[in-house]
């Protein structure tokens, strides 16, 4: 009888049926990532001691894994738990067998407050994208940058009259003590196109495919045109020179233009009109061919909304809502992923 080969990486992923329904999705996951490397950072930085019974606690692994099938599909820390004991095909991906029973909720909520305080779920996302990297994944001819709001279900009821920041303009302090315990004292107002919002903003750095390569959470009222430098910190890959970085007309400034100029980046901000000199032809030209590529990341932002149930605060605090926004784009990038390697297995 013939032996029949192991499946290639390209073999599980070429598989294109039901990508994030169930089995298919979650095998060519299994084997784009090298989860050895996954578990060396979580337990460097997760001590793992026993129960009050004596039993070994679970593997760091198997909880990340966890965090990932929550973030993937909006769930609880209640109902990821659940499902996982009622499918096969998430216990599989966790690497369960049929008579093993999930962890319960509180210990993956330990375990996402104790990995948000070493910050480590910043380096198992700097490790998958240097995986997805290595595998040609990433798409390292530009950068893409733009910010979203993240509101918080914990903010003050009723009329305020507390300082609220309009979109894009100087930062203002606001006075927290008068909050009630029930509210997200982290949190603050803005003012966007008419809407008031409370929460925090996310910050993100993605390839000209869209696939978040650096993550900066702020609160809601901070200026995201003011603070390009400290975003561009967080890019995770190493970039080749001269590549082009794209954003929407509100980061041209000089200052924008000179630290571009010091990153060996080039500069694709749209051009912004000002009073009594309107955009050229060419600024005109120049701004409709940006806006081509620069919408991806926007593309992402409605993504992470529409598949994962982002968009909304899940935790209080900035470091538990920095925990939210690594951990969505982590899932994001894995969830493309699948797709973008079968379109360069097919070129």
């Amino acid at each position: 009888m013939k032996i029949q080969k192991q499946p290639t990486l390209a073999d599980s992923i070429c598989d294109l049926r039901a990508r994030k329904i169930k089995k298919t999705f979650f095998t060519q996951i299994n084997t784009l990532i090298d989860w050895d490397t996954i578990s060396i950072l979580i337990n460097n930085d997760y001590l793992k001691g026993k129960s009050a019974t004596g039993k070994p606690s679970y593997d760091g692994t198997l909880l990340f894994k966890m965090c990932l099938l929550q973030s993937w599909y909006g769930l609880s820390d209640y109902e990821v738990e659940d499902r996982i004991n009622d499918s096969l095909s998430f216990s599989y991906f966790c690497g369960m067998t049929i008579e093993q029973v999930a962890p319960d909720h509180s210990t993956l909520s330990r375990f996402r407050t104790a990995l948000t305080k070493t910050q480590t779920f910043e380096k198992l996302f700097t490790s998958i994208n240097k995986q997805l990297d290595a595998h040609n994944i990433i798409v390292k001819t530009g950068l893409i940058i733009d910010a979203s709001v993240i509101d918080t279900p914990l903010r003050p009821k009723g009329k305020t009259n507390f300082k609220v920041t309009e979109d894009r303009c100087a930062d203002q302090v606001e006075v927290h003590k008068e909050y009630p315990d029930s509210v997200d004292k982290e949190g603050t107002w803005l003012k966007k196109r008419g809407k008031y919002h409370f929460g925090f903003k996310k910050h993100h750095v993605t390839d000209n495919e869209g696939l978040v390569l650096g993550v900066l959470t702020t609160t809601a009222s901070k200026n995201e045109i003011a603070n390009l430098e400290e975003v561009l910190e967080t890019v995770n890959v190493v970039l080749p020179k001269d590549i082009p970085l794209k954003a929407d007309k509100g980061y041209q400034s000089k200052k924008n233009v000179a630290i571009l100029k010091k990153r060996n980046l080039k500069n694709h901000i749209l051009k912004k009109a000002v009073k009594n000199k309107p955009l050229t032809k060419w600024e005109t030209r120049f701004n409709k061919l940006i806006g081509k590529t620069r919408f991806k990341v926007e593309r992402t932002f409605g993504g992470i909304k529409l598949w994962f149930k982002g968009g909304i605060a899940r935790y209080r605090g900035m470091k538990k809502m920095h925990t939210q926004n690594l951990m969505e784009a982590i899932c994001y990038n894995l969830y493309r992923s699948p797709g973008i390697f079968a379109s360069n297995c097919k070129n």
